[in-house]
């Protein structure tokens, strides 16, 4: 009798796991590091063949404007993990100074799938910004699905870091020793790039590469099929953001956010996708979306924190995934340069706002100039060999651009001073302010603020902030008008009690520059006296850039006397600022720094002081 009720009940078990793999689709993501759509043929023909990403498309889905909000892999993966956006949860610096909650108590994406009873694996790249507990059965290299209980739905990533941007660190000797199976004289280099033997090189390299990738995924859909469970998997292929020439990765331009997205759709669950197979999707789907998608493709209700939305699965229809035509992206801290890019895409039209244009986009990045072809590009500018096209990487931005996609894919001809174009600018400026401020982006104050006071619980901070961060657009947002509209708010800020609000004063003077010249004598008694170390560092920073006072006396003191490492590090991006854009010269002394903040290789402090001193 026990034996009968021992064997009635394995069976109830068994038919009850074959029930749950019969209600929930396996789902698989595929993943590649740093390469945007401009590698692959499935989207520009100059782009590497990838046969089996090709084969997953004929039985799948092309989205043609699949996007990473964010150009870099920490700041990445964490929007896919949390399906929020970095600048509202604490989660937009890479890396990050200090790990953050997830928001509004929930949950990474896998936890939920673990809950509705998937295997969940993870092989094996993490880098998150936020703290994480429970969602994976197995992360390690050697994780695969084939660990799960018989019946049971799974979901697996497989990252590639065969594309990875270090994979293109190889050395002098080594590009004049080893041929590439891609003829350098076979690739069309970007237009912004020189067209020398190092970056065709270097993109001759790149192109292999991709067909490394592909190939290497190729083994892992072959695996699906030896098990039998390919007509029951969803398989998505994605890179993780964009890159990895110069001027990619790590830059919130095309080139660092769109990126390729190729969904297979298996034949058992061909039910959840209202259109054929092989078609391309012209809807916007970003990476807040993939979490959501996931969730709803699994059956499994969306959790509140998320902020994108599903674009497969019960209740999506095709047609209003291909009416959706915005994506927003966000550019911040990368390791130790400092940027603050919001992007807004619309159409075919994409906006930027260079809330520091100052910040030139090849300010030095130690990480990003191991690749030869950075090191030359920057050689060339600084001996006068770059025409006007190439030359704008190492130079002062607009406080906005606008930029037609289809007349323009490579986004170097900036419309926003155009005539005719003046509604469009209009009117997409609008749209990114009122998404900054409805997300209450945390980027308006200083990081080292938010490392001090937000990172315990960033929602809350920004909630609790929302109205004063709506203020602080506002002053930033004076750099777009005329200066004499803009002078009366200007003042207005460099008088607050906030001094977060003198701090935007005064960048919005240094994007002025010399116009902005009846705020002098202003931002010299700033320097010397205000009560805020950042705020004294943007003061004479702006007096640096108009080339009205030496910076360096007001800044080595503020370092003397920083009040954590992070403060640190922002000042040490307005040295380095200073010292390659206008010549300025600073003799800092390493030992000023607690010796924690220098105690690794690779700290952000360390990385400056050895581009300074080295």
């Amino acid at each position: 009798m026990k034996l009968i009720t021992l064997v009635s009940f394995l069976l109830i078990v068994v038919q009850s796991l074959d029930l749950m793999a019969a209600d929930r689709p396996n789902i698989v993501w595929l993943t590649s590091e740093d390469n945007s759509v401009h590698y692959l043929d499935l989207y520009f023909k100059t782009g590497a063949p990838t046969p089996n990403i090709r084969k997953l498309a004929e039985h799948g889905l092309i989205f043609d404007h699949a996007f990473s909000n964010g150009p870099v892999c920490s700041v990445a993966r964490t929007t896919l993990l949390t399906g929020a956006y970095g600048p509202r949860i604490g989660t937009q610096y890479h890396r990050r100074s200090k790990m953050v909650p997830m928001p509004d108590g929930g949950r990474m994406y896998p936890w939920y799938l673990r809950q509705a009873g998937y295997y969940t694996t993870n092989n094996s790249k993490t880098d998150y910004n936020a703290i994480v507990k429970g969602g994976w059965d197995e992360s390690s290299p050697q994780a695969t699905w084939r660990n799960r209980k018989s019946g049971q739905p799974f979901f697996h990533i497989q990252n590639a870091g065969i594309t990875h941007e270090g994979q293109l660190h190889f050395t002098a000797d080594e590009m004049e020793s080893v041929a590439n199976e891609t003829s350098p004289d076979s690739v069309t280099p970007f237009p912004y790039h020189p067209d020398t033997p190092t970056f065709r090189y270097t993109q001759a390299r790149y192109h292999d590469l991709q067909q490394k990738m592909d190939a290497y995924h190729g083994e892992y859909i072959q695996m699906l099929k030896d098990d039998g469970v390919l007509d029951d998997t969803f398989i998505f292929y994605y890179a993780d953001h964009g890159g990895v020439l110069p001027r990619g990765k790590g830059y919130a331009y095309e080139t660092g956010l769109h990126v390729p997205l190729v969904v297979y759709v298996p034949k058992n669950w061909a039910h959840l996708v209202d259109v054929g197979l092989g078609s391309r999707v012209q809807g916007f789907v970003s990476f807040v979306d993939f979490a959501p998608t996931l969730l709803n493709l699994a059956g499994v209700e969306v959790p509140a924190h998320m902020d994108g939305k599903p674009f497969l699965g019960e209740g999506v229809t095709m047609d209003e995934v291909n009416e959706r035509d915005e994506a927003f992206g966000y550019a911040d801290r990368f390791d130790e340069k400092y940027d603050l890019v919001r992007v807004f895409r619309k159409g075919k039209f994409t906006y930027h706002r260079n809330y520091q244009p100052f910040n030139f986009d090849g300010l030095w990045n130690e990480y990003r100039y191991r690749m030869l072809a950075y090191m030359e590009w920057w050689e060339l500018f600084q001996s006068g060999k770059l025409n006007a096209v190439q030359r704008q990487f190492f130079e002062p931005r607009p406080a906005e651009a606008l930029f037609d996609l289809e007349a323009d894919p490579y986004e170097i001809n900036n419309l926003a001073d155009d005539p005719a174009y003046a509604s469009a600018v209009h009117d997409m400026r609008q749209r990114l302010t009122q998404k900054v401020k409805s997300l209450n982006d945390l980027s308006m104050f200083p990081e080292s603020v938010l490392w001090e006071d937000a990172f315990e619980n960033p929602v809350e901070y920004g909630r609790k902030n929302s109205a004063r961060i709506a203020g602080l657009v506002d002053i930033a947002d004076l750099s777009l008008l005329k200066f004499g509209k803009a002078r009366k708010g200007i003042r207005e800020a460099l008088n607050s009690m906030d001094p977060w609000a003198r701090y935007w004063g005064l960048i919005v003077c240094s994007s002025f520059g010399k116009d902005a010249k009846a705020f002098y004598k202003k931002a010299q008694t700033i320097a010397a006296q205000d009560t805020e170390n950042l705020v004294r560092v943007r003061a004479a920073e702006f007096l640096g850039l108009v080339g009205e006072e030496d910076p360096s006396p007001v800044i080595q003191e503020v370092l003397a006397h920083a009040n954590n490492q992070v403060e640190a590090f922002l000042t040490l991006n307005s040295v380095v600022l200073l010292q390659d854009l206008k010549g300025w010269h600073f003799d800092i002394d390493p030992e000023i720094f607690p010796a924690q903040w220098r105690a690794t290789e690779r700290s952000d402090v360390n990385r400056r002081l050895g581009y300074l001193n080295p």
